[in-house]
C-alpha cells in the first residue's frame, strides 16, 4: 500500500516545496587540467632527481642508466598511445613509480659489477658478470610486481586499473630497456676497449 501511495505521489508530478540553497559550487574544466599539470610535473621532478643522482652515484655508467630511463619513458607513452589507454591521475602515478623501479635494475648491474672490481676481475669480465649475475634478481622482483600489478587489474576500478595498466607496461618496458638496451650502450662504448677500469 505505502508504495501504491508513493506510485502515485510520483505519478502526480512535482510538490511545490520550498528549496533554500545553502551552497553552489561550479567545478569548471580547468580543474582537470590544474591535475594533469600537476602530475606532469612529479613526473618531470622524479625524473630529474633520479636523473641526478645516478650521474652522481654512477658516473658515466649513471649517465648510460639516465638516457635508458629517458627511453623507457618513451616506450611507456608510445604503448599507452598504441593501446588507447587515457592518462588519467592514477596512470600517472604508475609512471612515476616506474621511474624508481626502471633505474632499479640498472643499480643492481651496476653494484654487481663493482662487487666484480673488486674481486680483482678485467673490465670486460666485469661488465659481463654484471649482467649475467644480476638478471635473474631483476626478473625476481619485476615478476612479484607484475603479479600485484594483474591483481590489481582483476579486481579494482577504473582508476586503479589505469594504475595497473601503466604500472604493467612500465614494468615490460623497463626490463627490456635496463637489460637489453643498457647492456647495448655499455658494450658498443667500452666493449671493445682496453681499460684499466670502469667508469662505474
Amino acid at each position: 500500500e505505502e508504495a501504491h501511495n508513493l506510485a502515485l505521489l510520483l505519478r502526480a508530478g512535482a510538490l511545490a516545496a520550498p528549496i533554500q540553497i545553502v551552497e553552489e559550487r561550479t567545478v569548471g574544466p580547468s580543474l582537470g587540467q590544474d591535475n594533469i599539470d600537476q602530475g606532469l610535473m612529479s613526473v618531470t621532478i622524479g625524473f630529474l632527481a633520479v636523473v641526478v643522482f645516478m650521474g652522481v652515484y654512477y658516473s658515466w655508467f649513471g649517465m648510460v642508466a639516465n638516457v635508458v630511463l629517458l627511453l623507457n619513458l618513451v616506450l611507456i607513452v608510445a604503448i599507452m598511445g598504441l593501446l588507447g589507454a587515457t592518462l588519467t591521475m592514477p596512470g600517472i602515478a604508475g609512471m612515476v613509480l616506474t621511474i624508481g623501479m626502471a633505474v632499479d635494475a640498472n643499480v643492481l648491474i651496476f653494484e654487481r659489477m663493482r662487487e666484480e672490481i673488486r674481486n680483482g676481475n678485467t673490465p670486460q669480465a666485469c661488465i659481463a658478470a654484471g649482467y649475467d649475475k644480476a638478471l635473474s634478481a631483476i626478473i625476481d622482483g619485476n615478476v612479484t610486481t607484475l603479479i600485484a600489478a594483474v591483481v590489481l587489474f582483476s579486481f579494482g576500478t577504473g582508476p586503479i586499473k589505469g594504475f595497473a595498466v601503466t604500472l604493467t607496461v612500465g614494468l615490460i618496458a623497463s626490463m627490456f630497456t635496463a637489460i637489453t638496451c643498457s647492456r647495448a650502450m655499455i658494450n658498443s662504448i667500452w666493449g671493445g676497449k682496453r681499460l684499466k677500469t670502469l667508469p662505474v
